[in-house]
């Protein structure tokens, strides 16, 4: 009995080379079939995935670079807004500061016609009461004359050009001695 389980034990060990054979004719065909079927398609499958991924990284990147230049462009646009704004501030600035002036122009041209059309006015009315006060005063005179002397003197030709000849001096004696008066 210890030799026929000497001998069974051994065949355990040992494979049989039917079985090996078979078993490598199977592996054989699992390993062709392997590779020549599920290999190709899962090499297939991880490049696809390699090139989508290298892809989404490329388009990413592209992405990433028009954002970029998107930004920047935007920020020259800003900084052309901002130059452009500081500019119609400053000729807003100008053209007030232009107005303005012109208005003060206008109101200083206003003023000085106002004050020339008043004393024009004036000028008139100092005539005209010269005038009146000339032929008052001449009318006073010779009839304070004619009481002084007693007799009348009626002729108005010579009334008048005796009264504008005595006013005639007294306004040339006034202005010599204002102007003798403001030489001191």
């Amino acid at each position: 009995m210890k030799h026929l389980a000497a001998e069974g034990g051994a065949q355990i060990l040992m494979p049989v080379w039917s079985e090996i054979i078979v078993g490598l004719i199977a592996f054989a065909a699992v390993c062709f079939v392997l590779m020549k079927f599920v290999f190709p398609r899962m090499e297939e499958t991880f490049r696809a995935r390699v090139d989508a991924i290298e892809g989404g990284l490329k388009r990413a990147e592209q992405a990433q670079a028009e954002a970029n230049q998107l930004l920047e462009q935007y920020r020259e646009q800003l900084a052309e807004a901002r130059t452009e704004a500081a500019g119609i501030r400053d000729e807003a600035r100008a053209d007030a500061a232009a107005i303005r002036d012109e208005m003060l122009a206008k109101a200083n041209e206003e003023r000085d016609r106002v004050i020339a059309v008043g004393k024009e006015q004036l000028a008139a009315e100092r005539q005209t009461l010269i005038r009146e006060l000339r032929s008052d005063i001449g009318s006073l005179a010779v009839d304070l004359a004619g009481r002084i002397v007693g007799e009348s003197l009626a002729d108005e030709a010579q009334r008048r050009g005796t009264v504008d000849r005595f006013l005639t001096e007294i306004e040339a004696d006034g202005r010599a001695s204002t102007g003798a008066a403001g030489r001191r």
